[in-house]
């Protein structure tokens, strides 16, 4: 079950760092505007971070089969490819870069909901790629992307907040963060069973 937080946590990551940078861009705002947005972060974050891996994990499930020997193999390379891309990530400042784009498109800087189900998507891809090695850990998948999506909903929420009245200056660490954790269980599926 801790392998299941961590993979959580490790996952909300990115929707976090994107929380933290809306809500350093909401700091003008009205309370009752900055509550609506923690809600829709928690919500489009949370259940696309729920949805994406258990995509990944039905697909895993019919390629599992085939690839039996070299699966966890597969599973450790893509958690260590997933948390090198965050730290790339957030070592060059894409994360940045996406809030930029989508408030440049917007300009009334007004969140809506094609824009938070874009960053809902984007966000949430590498886990459908995480999502496959669930097939590897000895857990109950439905539960366990149950427990990532009320897991990222939190730090959605939480991120708004943190980003108001803190500025931007978390999101790279929340970023590197998540990718050691990815390493980190990559290499625990690869070499620890």
């Amino acid at each position: 079950m801790i392998e299941v937080i961590l993979l959580a946590i490790a996952l909300a990551m990115d929707a976090f760092a994107v929380s933290i940078g809306l809500g350093a861009k909401s700091q003008k705002q009205s309370s009752a505007y900055v509550l609506r947005l923690a809600v829709y972060a928690a919500l489009y974050f949370g259940i696309a971070q729920g949805v994406m891996p258990l995509i990944g994990y039905l697909l895993g499930a019919v390629l599992l089969g085939w690839l039996a020997t070299a699966a966890p193999w597969i599973g450790g390379g893509i958690l260590i490819l997933l948390g090198t891309k965050m730290l790339y990530e957030a070592f060059n400042g894409e994360i940045e870069a996406v809030l930029e784009d989508s408030f440049d498109r917007n300009m009334q800087e007004k969140i809506n909901h094609r824009m938070m189900f874009t960053l809902a998507i984007a966000t949430s891809i590498d886990a459908m790629a995480a999502g496959f090695t669930l097939n590897l850990l000895a857990l109950n998948a439905w539960l366990a992307c149950f427990i990532i999506a009320i897991v990222t909903a939190g730090f959605g929420f939480f991120g708004i907040y943190l980003g108001k009245s803190s500025g931007t200056w978390l999101e790279d660490k929340a970023e590197i963060l998540g990718g050691l954790v990815l390493i980190a269980i990559g290499i625990k599926v690869m070499f620890i069973r």
